[in-house]
């Protein structure tokens, strides 16, 4: 697939689907492909598979092109994608309970919202900042009514403390009897490289590890939801700019992560680990013996929201103004970046696919796909957070990150 070039190089944003290859750390930004991602394979029908080979071809490439616009663009646009779903589509939630990573602001708000309206009985939300949250209530109150502002509950969590991270989950699991609907939505965007007080790259402790150890500490809460016929599911906000990852990505090592790659390339494998991630809780957990505890990855689109509209300047102080100006009358808005996740958190009966707006399952890149990559990145990730938080908190570190029980 074809991407823009800014400089004599190829590079993209959030909704490349080519392979980049590792950038120098001042990359220009570029901006996000139109072309169609036809390494996808279309699903057949039974009108289409009786077509000549010459016009199945060029039916499976018209379902591409409809597809990449249809996934990464606002308004209707998203009419174009071949498989749809519409928010007022979700059923009746009522008598679940959600928790949601990121809940107060952008996607998070068009998904808290979303579930709000069709009846959840309560949602936890994990955020930093308690004055987004607050604005998040007052205008849920305005929009939908009191009663639904007053079932949200909120933590203060930032995902890249570990420690404080389990202590939630705990207060989550003292507080109620099931857990429906997990969404790791909150996540750091395309910025610079830093490393945490752990001493791990930002991007890789906050969007993947950060979520890790919330899944694996609440994952017997969910276990006894689903053990009583419910089906539980848990959603990872990924992106299309998982593409952006280094060819050269092993997960072997803690060297290995806190490497600086550039913006690009650090977001983009911070999402490759979303995407595997529910590929191994697929195999570790759905097919070994849990079969209503579904895990997927989602991508939004290119979505109006603070990181690509403020963010982004950031890494990008001048290269920025494209994205966040020039791009902007192009983009989905925070309901339209939520509808996979909805989808994926409500409806979908399979566990391990990827999602992209509306509703259509994508492969991903031939990473993306890499069970053995999975394998050692989960083996990494798990050695990571033990070494830190056996630390921290001594006795009281057990999860379960490789998901053997």
């Amino acid at each position: 697939m074809r991407a823009l070039l800014q400089n004599g190089r190829r590079k993209a944003i959030h909704l490349s689907p080519a392979r980049a290859r590792p950038v120098a750390k001042t990359a220009a930004l570029a901006l996000p492909p139109i072309t169609s991602t036809l390494q996808h394979p279309v699903p057949e029908t039974p009108a289409l598979s009786m077509k000549p080979p010459v016009r199945m071809f060029a039916s499976n490439i018209l379902d591409a092109v409809k597809n990449t616009i249809g996934e990464n663009f606002g308004g209707k646009a998203k009419m174009l994608a071949t498989h749809q779903f519409n928010l007022d589509d979700v059923p009746d939630l009522t008598g679940k309970v959600a928790v949601v990573t990121g809940g107060s602001e952008g996607i998070g708000y068009g998904i808290t919202s979303t579930l709000l309206k069709h009846n959840i009985a309560k949602i936890y939300i994990l955020s930093v900042s308690e004055s987004v949250v607050k604005g998040a209530k007052d205008a849920i109150a305005k929009d939908i009514g009191q009663g639904a502002a007053d079932k949200t509950v909120w933590f203060q969590c930032d995902l890249t403390d570990w420690g404080r991270t389990m202590k939630v989950a705990d207060e989550i699991q003292k507080d109620t009897g099931r857990l429906d609907i997990l969404i790791n939505n909150a996540g750091r965007g395309i910025m610079t490289y830093q490393l945490t007080e752990y001493g791990v790259d930002r991007h890789m402790a906050l969007n993947h590890m950060g979520h890790v150890v919330l899944t694996s500490r609440l994952l017997p809460l969910m276990k006894k939801t689903a053990s009583k016929g419910n089906v539980v599911r848990i959603v990872n906000q990924a992106s299309n700019a998982h593409r952006q990852a280094p060819g050269d990505t092993r997960f072997e090592s803690l060297d290995e992560l806190n490497r600086d790659l550039g913006p690009n390339p650090q977001y983009g494998r911070s999402k490759l680990a979303n995407m595997l991630y529910s590929r191994y809780f697929a195999r570790k957990v759905t097919r070994a013996g849990h079969p209503n505890i579904l895990m997927n990855s989602t991508h939004p689109g290119f979505v109006s929201t603070k990181q690509s509209k403020q963010d982004i300047f950031e890494p990008f102080p001048l290269g920025g103004y494209a994205m966040a100006l020039g791009m902007e009358p192009f983009k989905k808005d925070q309901f339209e970046g939520a509808t996979p996740a909805i989808f994926a958190a409500t409806v979908i009966k399979v566990s391990g696919q990827y999602i992209c707006p509306p509703a259509v399952p994508e492969t991903g890149d031939k990473m993306a796909q890499d069970d053995a990559l999975a394998d050692r990145l989960m083996q990494l990730t798990h050695n990571i957070i033990k070494d830190q938080l056996s630390k921290e908190l001594q006795d009281d570190y057990y999860i379960d990150i490789l998901l053997k029980e």
